[in-house]
């Protein structure tokens, strides 16, 4: 992204008629040439000035066409720690989505491997903001929207030579046990799973938080919140608490020392102008306890917020570190959660706003007294990604990668990006 670099005009340092006493012709001749001299590097300065910088530069490492490599990818990206992502796409494939996995080809590019394609029957269908995570010894987990009895599965994507073997794990019924899983998976040091549907969960619910735990050679599944407005995705503290939001609460789960779990609603969201209003999201924890998320709306233009949640005595306190103003200035409609550096600075990703409308990178540095300075560091055109829905993912030397749900070469079926400082 260029910023906007100063234009005046430059002017001589000074006149010569004005320079003092009078010269002979030898003195003067120098003194012209050292006047000469020194207003070409005065201009060569102020030009330098003048140019534009380039702040940050992205690349776009994929581009997916719609055929067998998929399309629409709308899930973050995971790292296996070697350098390479995997990820899920909504589309493609088969026609029902894929996993895939993107790798430095040796050459500066990158080769994108599909592991998996649905087939749109018992083995799942479209992946929705479904990333995938990986086991101590290498497997992958993730969830389909549909497919199984038509109400999504839980799957898990072993590595066999140089392919990989899907194995349902659970398919839901659409009832209690809940229905169209989305957002994806987290893991317990014992090896149970956490998840989230958008529906189902019994009358009144509007989707549920579910476990999934290994029993006897296979897996048992149950709720342990129903909740009443649709949840994003997971996270965990060292503790085992559970935390998530729906579209308009923050709430926390707490192990009660029998099998179950106690639910605590943390936050409610009043909306505009002083708060946020439909949460969505994947909440994140720092390393103090505090907790950060996004919402898609809300604050002082209603063009969604950044939010942090922080613990004391009274409870949860929540502070708005930054109400969007959309426009080409800013984003607007921060679907995805958020990442840190070390420094704490706070990275995301916005749906809209930006110079094209198509969605922005953006970067929150602390500047103290828990307020927070914003700065757009890419802003989407459509050839380079449209529309990013989930969250970045940040190497040690902090380039940022994500993926946009469309957008690219063909403008329609999404890319793998990299945003470098």
């Amino acid at each position: 992204m260029r910023s906007a670099g100063t234009n005046s005009k430059a002017k001589g340092p000074f006149n010569i008629s004005d320079a003092g006493p009078r010269f002979g012709s030898t003195e003067l001749a120098a003194a012209m040439i050292r006047a000469a001299l020194m207003l070409a590097v005065i201009s060569a300065l102020l030009l330098i000035a003048a140019l534009p910088v380039q702040a940050e530069t992205e690349t776009v490492l994929y581009n997916f066409t719609g055929a067998g490599d998929g399309a629409i990818p709308e899930s973050r990206l995971t790292s296996d720690g070697a350098g390479n992502f995997y990820g899920t796409t909504d589309w493609g494939g088969r026609g029902w989505g894929t996993v895939f996995e993107l790798s430095l080809n040796g050459n500066g590019g990158w080769n994108e491997t599909v592991l998996y394609s649905f087939t749109g029957f018992a083995d799942g269908a479209y992946p929705y903001y479904s990333p995938v995570i990986f086991d101590s010894v290498g497997n992958l987990y993730g969830t389909t929207s549909w497919g199984g009895d038509g109400n999504g599965v839980v799957f898990e994507l072993s590595p066999a030579g140089t392919s990989w073997t899907e194995t349902v794990l659970y398919t839901f019924a659409g009832g209690k046990d809940g229905s169209h899983p989305a957002n994806g998976l987290i893991m317990d040091p014992s090896g149970n799973l956490y998840g989230t549907t958008v529906a189902g969960g019994g009358r009144g619910s509007k989707g549920t938080v579910f476990e999934l735990s290994p029993s006897g050679g296979g897996w048992t599944e149950k709720v342990i919140y129903a909740v009443k407005t649709t949840p994003a995705g997971l996270t965990m503290d060292g503790a085992g608490n559970i935390f998530g939001v729906t579209t308009s609460t923050v709430f926390e789960l707490s192990p009660n020392g029998k099998g179950g779990w106690n639910p605590t609603v943390i936050h409610t969201f009043t909306g505009r102008p002083r708060d946020g209003a439909k949460a969505q999201g994947t909440p994140v924890l720092d390393q103090a306890g505090n907790l950060y998320g996004t919402t898609r709306l809300g604050g002082a233009k209603n063009q969604g917020t950044v939010y942090s949640l922080n613990p004391g005595g009274k409870g949860w306190q929540e502070n708005v570190l930054y109400s969007f103003q959309g426009g080409k200035k800013d984003g607007n409609q921060p679907y995805a959660g958020i990442v840190f550096d070390a420094a704490g600075n706070i990275y995301g990703t916005t749906y809209g706003g930006g110079n094209s409308g198509d969605g922005t990178v953006f970067k929150l540095a602390p500047v103290g007294g828990g307020t927070y300075q914003e700065s757009i560091l890419w802003s989407f055109n459509g050839t380079d990604g449209w529309h990013p829905s989930d969250s970045l993912s940040l190497d040690s030397a902090g380039n940022l990668y994500g993926t946009t749900s469309a957008g690219g070469s063909s403008r329609l079926n999404g890319v793998v990006f990299e945003v470098t400082p």
